[in-house]
């Protein structure tokens, strides 16, 4: 039995010195780190046969490509999220401007694949089970590049872990777990975004390890995310900063130069520019235009807004639709209930809501403000123009009141709360001698969005706030059904917060006797030119930015697939893609539950030790040694935070969320079991010896011993009692390789939709009640 040693009492700990051991030392041995000087850090493989390393690298990455090419033309109908993609792609090769909350590299890559085999983008993916064939669409080779991106991410993954030190046969075992995923390979094959994501994520974390492995050589290679990358580069500086490692303040300055090329600069100018090439595209006006504001729409050709503008004119009848929310203003001869459900008592006044449709009840009058009663009015001069014509405009900053025409009343707010809203005030009309008492409360000031003083208001054109003057709240509705006396229609009320978004109308309709075929009489027909210049391309990229962020936040409409973040890791639910009852056939997005549950497990195992290891370390035990604890937490557990990184935020998001999120995630969890499965059975268990790399500076990194064999050989505390440990590695490899192989070929037919023979087969498939599969 092995003796348990302690630091002395009052000792200061040496950090690359191992005081104590238990278990994982013999007595008589001391543990590796004591020999390892602060300038060296541990590889643990980085040794062994180049040629096998290759032969495997080349045999996992011809599986990946084969399991995710197999049976690609299967189904020849649209499938899922391909209505979205495919619909952009042909939005793309049609020039016309598009909306999506994803950044447009993916899909600008779809439509390049479309471009060279000569697709116009005439069909635009309108419903699931659209057939490909009938229309002519070239959907073999959209597929055949996203799974090509997917098949990619295998041997990257292989690379990685070879750079961080896993062996061959670990590495190996790695990316076979990824080759055989079910879920990779289902959103692999298909015409979606994910298989770009996923490798682009893995080829981020591989770049940083190899420019990690340069540091001492101011070398940089590759490109960088923010996340996981950007805290190991906290970490990475901060040691580096150390005085003690002798790294000269020169040096200190070159590394934060290089860092802050690679993961500040690079980074956001290759964000930028598929922005830049995306808005040099879609030019022509498109079913995005309405996401985006008057003076973006100016620079898309044959847009409808710009080119059917129509200046607002006092006495004109109108209809406001809202911004957002496209409700349009709306009154009725019908009361607000003289008390709500909660108690609360309202004015009983006239309903003023917003309504889905526009029809008699939307149309409202602008009346300019009387200056005899409402000493602050501005004194009207009128233009040429008005005076030839007998007319006057509405403009930017304008009083005036608002008549709802039907009902022949003025809009007022007033110190009542509004029915849902009990912080905003209550929205109604008042007519006759009321609204001449209330003649105050009856006046709004014309807020033009990005106007100019003298602007005109235009219909379509321009976006607007009404801001009650004597009350200075803002005129707003939001998403949210009244009750059944309010006949479902969306609350208006006045808002006090004035620079809210949904605050924002726009005039839709303008009736008026000069106004012939949506045409002012004397004006010239042609698309009229705000005066102003147009939108640079940074003020287009904050706009979309803007809109973006604002619309993925607004994804929050129940979802019969979508799943809480934290079912994810544990396989808990699918998504359904596809079905066809012939067959019993559908295509099921499901992960293979060996893989995610051993990926899961590992990381859950390496957090434990890690807390263990903490905690042993404070009370002056130590089980690994500073070089197998450096290596420990640089490589496994910098895969750890890659892993948090691309799963925990989603719990932060309201939006609807799915399956196919956690998949990057899921990728760096199976990464973490190849390393961990290595490094025990490999290094601990076996007793393998452990490599020391230089770090010195000049020259290149050299594989060094700086302890003896007797030092450096490890004992595991795992498995101290079996007999022949490297046979055990293998034959554990075996077991997990044929049970996750064949989960993948009996859970095959949901990938390839492929179908079973019978119901009870199929029903024989579904390993949890919440797997909510087709005809089961």
């Amino acid at each position: 039995m092995t003796d348990i040693r302690h630091r002395k009492k009052g000792s200061v700990a040496d950090p690359d010195e191992s005081a104590t051991s238990i278990g994982l030392f013999p007595t008589d041995k001391k543990p590796i780190g004591k020999a390892i000087s602060s300038d060296l850090y541990l590889a643990v493989d980085q040794s062994g046969n180049e040629l096998v390393s290759n032969f495997a690298l080349f045999f996992v990455t011809a599986l990946a490509v084969l399991t995710r090419t197999w049976m690609l033309h299967y189904p020849g109908e649209v499938v899922f999220d391909e209505v979205h993609f495919g619909k952009f792609a042909s939005y793309y090769l049609r020039r016309e401007y598009f909306f999506d909350v994803h950044p447009p590299l993916g899909k600008m890559l779809l439509a390049g694949v479309g471009y060279i085999v000569g697709y116009d983008g005439h069909f635009l993916f309108d419903h699931i089970g659209d057939n490909y064939a009938e229309n002519n669409v070239p959907y073999l080779a959209l597929r055949l590049w996203c799974a090509l991106c997917g098949a990619a991410v295998v041997p990257i993954s292989y690379m990685t872990l070879r750079e961080i030190g896993v062996s061959v046969m670990g590495a190996a075992l790695g990316a076979l777990l990824l080759v055989f995923d079910n879920a990779l390979i289902t959103q692999s094959r298909l015409i979606l975004l994910d298989s770009m994501l996923m490798l682009f994520c893995t080829m981020c974390i591989y770049f940083w390890v190899k420019f990690y492995k340069q540091r001492h050589k101011v070398k940089m290679v590759g490109l960088f995310t923010m996340g996981a990358i950007g805290i190991a580069t906290l970490f990475d500086l901060w040691e580096i900063l150390d005085i003690d490692r002798g790294v000269t303040m020169r040096k200190v300055i070159k590394h934060f130069a290089a860092r802050t090329l690679c993961l500040i600069i690079v980074p956001f100018g290759l964000y930028l520019l598929p922005f830049y090439i995306h808005f040099s595209i879609l030019t022509k006006s498109g079913p995005g235009d309405a996401f985006m504001s008057m003076r973006f729409q100016e620079g898309l050709t044959n847009n409808n807004n710009t080119a059917g503008a129509i200046a607002v004119m006092y006495g004109a009848n109108i209809t406001l639709v809202h911004g957002s929310t496209n409700h349009y203003l709306h009154s009725h001869y019908h009361n607000y209930p003289l008390r709500y459900d909660d108690d609360r008592v309202s004015s009983q006044g006239q309903q003023v809501n917003a309504y889905a449709h526009s029809d008699v009840n939307s149309l409202w009058n602008m009346v300019p403000v009387d200056p005899d009663l409402y000493s602050l009015a501005k004194k009207y001069v009128p233009t040429k123009k008005e005076e030839e014509r007998d007319i006057r405009y509405v403009r930017h900053n304008d009083i005036v009141r608002m008549y709802h025409v039907s009902t022949k009343a003025y809009l007022i707010t007033h110190d009542v709360a509004s029915p849902m809203t009990t912080t905003n005030m209550e929205m109604t009309v008042v007519r006759d001698a009321e609204s001449e008492r209330r003649y105050n409360e009856t006046l709004w000031r014309v807020a033009i969005e990005d106007a100019d003083p003298g602007d005109k208001l235009k219909s379509k054109k321009f976006l607007v706030k009404l801001i009650n003057v004597i009350h200075n709240v803002a005129l707003m509705t939001n998403k949210g059904a009244l009750p059944d006396w309010g006949f479902k229609m969306q609350q208006t009320n006045g808002n006090k917060n004035i620079k809210d978004k949904s605050n924002i109308w726009r005039v839709d309709k303008v009736e008026h006797e000069r106004i012939v075929n949506g045409t002012e009489l004397g004006e010239e027909t042609q698309k009229e030119k705000s005066g102003k210049p147009p939108l640079s391309f940074m003020a287009k990229f904050i706009e979309l930015q803007v809109q973006m962020v604002a619309h993925n936040s607004k994804l929050t409409k129940p979802h019969p697939y979508s799943s809480p973040p934290s079912h994810w890791p544990f396989v808990v639910r699918g998504i359904s893609f596809w079905e066809k009852k012939d067959g019993i056939r559908q295509i099921y997005l499901i992960g293979n539950p060996i893989v995610w549950w051993l990926s899961i497990a590992s990381v859950l195992f390496y957090v434990i030790l890690w807390v263990v290891d903490r905690i042993c370390l404070r009370r002056g035990i130590d089980d690994f040694g500073h070089s197998a604890r450096r290596w420990w937490d640089r490589a496994i557990g910098f895969l750890i935070i890659a892993w948090a990184m691309h799963w925990l935020p989603f719990f932060l998001m309201g939006r609807m969320l799915f399956l196919h999120h956690y998949l990057p995630a899921f990728i760096f969890s199976t990464m973490v079991f190849a390393a961990m499965f290595d490094f025990i059975l490999r290094v601990a268990f076996s007793g393998s010896y452990i490599p020391i790399r230089s770090t010195s500076d000049g020259g290149d990194d050299k594989i060094i011993k700086s302890a003896t064999k007797k030092q450096e050989k490890l004992t595991s505390i795992w498995f101290a009692q079996a007999a022949t440990p490297g046979m055990v590695y293998y034959i554990l490899a075996l077991v997990i390789f044929c049970a996750f192989g064949y989960v993948f070929w009996d859970f095959s037919p949901f990938c390839y939709g492929s179908g079973f023979p019978s119901v009870e087969i199929l029903r024989a498939h579904k390993w949890m009640t919440s797997w909510d599969l087709q005809y089961a």
